[in-house]
């Protein structure tokens, strides 16, 4: 993973020295609040409902044991023994005392870490796909690509104030694992048929929010070497032409919308003219200064036989691997995902500083160099060999971390919502835990199969219910939480915008509408058939008729 040079070092040390004067400052009531806010947001810290919160960059969702062992301390210390892991793959403390932020920001220093650009209207943390660099699927290891970007983007003084926040994740698999066409700008690295070349596809205007948009091709072909140099020239438009009169019409997904694919693309090509060839052209002498720190390491070929015996004996430690593994570059190893989803009093994505440990530790004594934040809120270990499979499962269900349900219903996005959340219009986490006790038999979700069910507990979407197969969306009804549903959302390369079920259902209801949903489903697929295919051979009138026909929705 990579390593600070002595420039990111002075970068980060001066940021908390910088931060502790303006909080000083501000305490002091030298600055407003007015004026202290976006010091604070480009600082990862929120005003929420009971007290501040902070976000954690965690870049392209990679952690060594060191620093999840960092984090553990800085949740019992600072917080109340827990940290909620996001799907930008970043860890937030929902309980921070404003005063001992600089402690913090000074921890995480220490470690290589830091909370930089994880708020505001700028450049937030980049993301890529937590199998990066070993999944089977991959064209190129994306990672140095993120790690270019993430330099070029921190203090960048041009892109600290945009109309609104910016969001960019990278992707070079067959299939998108990091939600790329829901941000404002993606890059699909690939390779020419013909030259072998790298190339980047670059997609322009997803979000989610109140006005949700999958991205759109902007350039199919774009050349690495002048990736930085086409989206600064995407950034200069967005920068020049983008909203500020009105925050909710501010992102880059509303001026490519408003203005059309063809003519935004027009704008940045003439912009581009202006800045290609230039200082932001990368070299090979860059990328590759940037690539060694992930070049893949050798790995010893290991005896399978007792784990394919072990498969054969043991059905739960098989039916973990079938859920919870992910295929590897190399046919002895697979990358293994530990949920955060351990049952109904598990908030997804949370996670106990007494787990963070326990995780830092087992990948200390297996000399695993790296721990992955997915998208899905969970965490991975990238590189088990397959005779300390078996060893690693006793190991995690001995602590509850083997949960066998990673891409099944209850492996939810869900936000913080109500419980947290000073923007949200509904809770989020007791919905989670009322779906997570309706649907506890494993073998019924291994029945139903691959599904995504997400939870937003307002329109910001930050539990992206809008490309789940279902999504829950929390909605304030003359002062009461109602939940709108929606289905048929998909992630992925053809990402699309879930449909609405109808009309909006209370709390109580909402176990028995999935229910209902998963019904029509098991009664209507075809062999093998997944949820979302079954969705959309059927279109979405057999789901509704079943829900409001059978169930009890509103008062």
């Amino acid at each position: 993973m990579y390593q600070y040079d002595s420039y990111d070092k002075e970068l980060v040390s001066q940021r908390v020295e910088q931060f502790a004067d303006q909080l000083q400052r501000r305490l002091s009531n030298e600055l407003t609040e007015e004026e202290f806010l976006p010091l604070r947001l480009q600082n990862g810290i929120y005003l929420q409902k009971h007290a501040y919160m902070m976000r954690v960059a965690i870049p392209y969702g990679t952690l060594s044991p060191k620093q999840l062992l960092t984090l553990a301390d800085i949740a019992d210390e600072f917080d109340k023994g827990y940290g909620h892991f996001t799907t930008r793959q970043n860890i937030q403390f929902n309980w921070v005392e404003l005063e001992r932020v600089p402690e913090i920001l000074q921890r995480l220093a220490d470690v290589e870490m830091h909370a930089i650009q994880t708020s505001g209207n700028c450049i937030r943390n980049v993301t890529t796909e937590a199998f990066a660099g070993i999944s089977a699927d991959e064209v190129v290891d994306p990672r140095p690509m993120a790690e270019i970007l993430r330099q070029w983007s921190t203090f960048n003084p041009e892109f600290l104030f945009l109309p609104r926040k910016f969001k960019i994740a990278v992707s070079s698999t067959t299939q998108d694992r990091a939600a790329v066409r829901t941000h404002d700008v993606g890059v699909y690295l690939h390779k020419s048929p013909l030259s072998s070349e790298l190339k980047a596809q670059i997609m322009v205007g997803g979000g989610l929010g109140r006005t949700p948009f999958i991205s759109k091709e902007l350039k199919a072909d774009l050349a690495w070497q002048d990736i930085l140099s086409y989206l600064e020239a995407v950034l200069r438009v967005y920068n020049r032409h983008g909203r500020r009169d009105n925050k909710y019409k501010a992102r880059i997904k509303i001026l490519v919308n408003a203005l059309g694919i063809d003519a935004f693309a027009e704008e940045v090509d003439k912009e581009w003219q202006l800045l290609k060839s230039g200082p932001a052209q990368l070299t090979q002498v860059e990328y590759d200064r940037v690539a060694q720190h992930f070049a893949s390491q050798s790995l010893p070929a290991v005896n399978t036989h007792n784990f394919e015996q072990q498969l054969a004996a043991n059905t739960g430690f098989a039916q973990w691997i079938k859920t919870n593994s992910h295929s590897h570059k190399n046919s002895d190893y697979l990358a293994i995902v530990i949920s955060t989803k351990q049952g109904p009093t598990s908030p997804p994505g949370d996670m106990t500083s007494t787990d963070m440990r326990y995780i830092a530790e087992i990948a200390n004594d297996n000399d695993f160099t790296e721990i992955r934040v997915t998208h899905e809120q969970n965490l991975v270990l990238p590189e088990v060999a397959k005779d300390k499979m078996f060893a690693l499962w006793q190991q995690l269900s001995a602590q509850q971390l083997a949960t066998p349900t990673v891409g099944l219903l209850t492996d939810m996005i869900t936000c913080p919502g109500g419980d947290y959340c000073a923007l949200a219009n509904a809770k989020s986490i007791p919905i989670a835990s009322a779906i997570q006790k309706q649907f506890s038999d494993l073998d019924y979700l291994h029945d139903i199969g691959e599904i995504s069910l997400n939870i937003s507990g307002c329109m910001n979407a930050c539990a992206h219910h809008h490309i789940a197969n279902i999504g829950i969306l929390g909605v304030d009804k003359k002062g009461e939480e109602w939940y709108q549903i929606t289905v048929g959302g998909q992630q992925g390369k053809q990402a699309k915008i879930g449909k609405s079920l109808g009309r909006a259902v209370e709390a109580a209801a909402i176990p028995d509408v999935i229910e209902q949903l998963i019904s029509v489903y098991l009664s209507h697929r075809y062999e093998q058939e997944t949820f979302i295919n079954t969705v959309n051979r059927l279109g979405l009138k057999p789901f509704k008729d079943r829900v409001y026909n059978n169930v009890e929705v509103t008062v």
